[in-house]
């Protein structure tokens, strides 16, 4: 949360350059997500309550389009990427699918001198983009240290992987195991893919715990993995047997959680995510500096929290 306020500090407090302090034209900016999903719905409302913010601040009209791929598809991102600088946004504010597939449109971005920021995610090495979002290795080790402890540091445990190019849920994997690599008596048994869709994690969680009837714990590496954890758990009769912390506040998972489906949840604060997304392509489209990382923090959320 600290650093969080010194980057709010540092974006508000910037001076603006003279031609930035007499513009009063209107200002766009493309937000495009990994796909249409309950957590970006989220992140979309962040970002809108920043421009409406925005546009009340400074008297200029600062919009936001909403712009989300049907699924997780890389082709299909890029190609609503490539329709967004084509119209000429004062900038794109991307949660990229594949740091590789998606590099080579981000570079035509560059090309149209479009600024971009990315949030949910780590940019293209070498790209000189703010990054808005939390520590995600430290969101996957929280997780996994947390189902650690449930099971008493032994047992067989799952990882559900969301999409794995995605750069974020690929650290989140890559720390979650290396948590359980710290313990012998815990065995990664399966790995399931839900390219981050509810129903497939549903259904893959539910074969795997069919192939593992001694599965002990769960975690995953996106927002829709753990509601379909649940669901399967739930589903499957195993409530109390399996156990599973979670990623991020969906109202699924919420419920999850009061229910006592999932034990907790490490969420990353998707509506500060997309406001201060906003926020930074808007200062960078003035011609500001903005820095690396805006760190929007974690919140661990369990039962007792949501009933306080």
């Amino acid at each position: 949360m600290k650093k969080a306020l010194l980057a709010a500090a540092t974006l508000l407090c910037a001076p603006l350059s003279a031609q930035a302090a007499t513009d009063t034209g209107p200002m766009r900016f493309v937000m495009i997500p990994k796909a249409v999903h309950p957590w970006f719905d989220k992140a979309n409302n962040g970002a809108q309550a920043a421009a409406a913010l925005l546009s009340k601040a400074t008297g200029r009209q600062i919009t936001v389009e909403y712009r989300a791929p049907q699924t997780a598809d890389v082709s299909t991102q890029n190609d609503i990427i490539e329709r967004a600088i084509a119209t000429h946004p004062d900038g794109l504010i991307l949660d990229l699918l594949d740091e590789k597939g998606n590099r080579a449109t981000m570079q035509e971005a560059v090309e149209e001198k479009i600024p971009m920021t990315v949030f949910d995610s780590l940019p293209p090495e070498g790209m000189n983009i703010t990054a808005v979002g939390a520590d995600f290795c430290e969101q996957g080790t929280l997780a996994a240290e947390r189902l650690a402890k449930l099971i008493g540091n032994k047992g067989e445990v799952a990882i559900m992987m969301g999409v794995p190019t995605a750069p974020n849920h690929a650290l989140r994997a890559r720390c979650e195991l290396k948590v359980f690599s710290k313990y012998p008596d815990i065995k990664v048994v399966a790995t399931g893919i839900d390219n981050d869709s509810i129903e497939t994690a549903q259904k893959q969680a539910s074969a795997i715990m069919q192939a593992h009837p001694d599965l002990a714990g769960w975690v995953a590496c996106d927002a829709a993995g753990p509601v379909g954890i649940g669901q399967a758990i739930r589903e499957s009769g195993k409530v109390g047997k399996v156990k599973e912390v979670g990623l991020d506040n969906l109202n699924d998972m919420l419920q999850l959680i009061r229910d006592g489906v999932v034990d907790s949840s490490a969420s990353s604060r998707p509506e500060m995510q997309g406001y201060w997304a906003v926020i930074a392509a808007w200062q960078k489209a003035l011609g500001q500096q903005t820095p690396k990382n805006i760190d929007t923090g974690i919140d661990i959320i369990t039962k007792k929290t949501l009933s306080k």
